[in-house]
């Protein structure tokens, strides 16, 4: 099957996946289910996800095996955009083309519905048809420490504090490597375990996911200077407004991108070794670098 075929496939099973794990939009109470609904249906790469069907292809793992940890690890994005828009956050008004949860219903909705959808996803993981409790176990331990403190949770935090500064360029990558980056690393991961991928093939797709969480980082970056609002579907802009360290304000827009050139090959080295079976999460990384929006 042609890869764009495959994707398409993937990404309708994540939208009829969706759809039918999250409450009705006229169940009680409504305005919190309708605000769930509008920030987790509103569109999306759902490059999450298809990491988690690529990386299970990989192993040959049960494709039905995968849709409880593609949902649960697209319902924890959902969240984290929902709480990174809130004034307290980012303060952003326009997500995926459409207001953001706070703008479209209010703030304290829109904190209450990040809070459902996170826990909607551990929900799904705990659940799965198929999985046994050692794999449930795996996945949860996965997303749970991608998701806190340690993984996306803690790199929001640094981001908060190193607002208004200018950062060296390891603490951007550590904090990237937090923010953005654990949640892509739990993805590649959630689809190799469920394939039965043994110690050093999850390290060996660590290194590929790391340096796809910062190629993605580094062309957001890059997106955010070069693109208008209609393409990116957010406020372009924002970082420089509000003075964030970039990797086009730290290395120049000509380092940045040969930044991501190097990445590139870092993540295309790392997956020499499975041939064939990795093509799908090698087009995923090309199309991460090669993104207009």
């Amino acid at each position: 099957m042609a890869a764009d075929a495959m994707f398409a496939r993937w990404r309708a099973q994540v939208e009829s996946g969706l759809e039918h794990s999250l409450p009705a939009a006229d169940s009680a109470p409504q305005r919190l289910h309708a605000a769930m609904r509008h920030a987790t249906l509103g569109g999306g790469k759902r490059m999450r996800p298809l990491l988690v069907y690529a990386s299970g292809a990989l192993f040959a793992a049960d494709e039905a095996l995968l849709h409880a940890p593609a949902l649960a690890v697209e319902l924890i994005h959902a969240y984290s955009l929902v709480h990174d828009d809130l004034p307290a956050m980012d303060n952003d008004a326009l997500r995926r083309g459409q207001p953001t949860v706070h703008i479209a219903f209010d703030e304290a909705t829109a904190i209450l519905a990040g809070d459902a959808l996170q826990t909607l996803a551990f929900e799904r993981l705990a659940s799965a048809p198929g999985a046994d409790a050692g794999l449930r176990v795996q996945w949860l331990q996965t997303l749970a420490q991608a998701s806190g403190a340690a993984g996306m949770c803690g790199g929001q935090a640094l981001d908060i504090d190193a607002t208004g500064t200018i950062q060296p360029l390891e603490d951007l990558q550590r904090m990237h490597a937090l923010k953005t980056g654990a949640l892509i690393r739990a993805s590649v991961r959630l689809g190799a375990l469920a394939g039965g991928a043994d110690a050093r093939e999850l390290a060996q797709l660590d290194t590929f996911a790391t340096a796809l969480g910062l190629a993605f980082q580094v062309r957001d970056d890059i997106l955010d200077v070069e693109a208008c609002s209609e393409q990116l579907g957010k406020t372009a802009g924002k970082d420089i407004t509000q003075a964030k360290s970039t990797y086009p304000a730290l290395l120049g827009m000509d380092g940045a991108k040969a930044k991501l050139t190097e990445l590139a090959t870092s993540m295309h080295t790392s997956l020499e070794a499975y041939g064939p079976r990795a093509d799908a999460l090698a087009i995923l990384a090309q199309l991460a670098v090669d993104r207009l929006h």
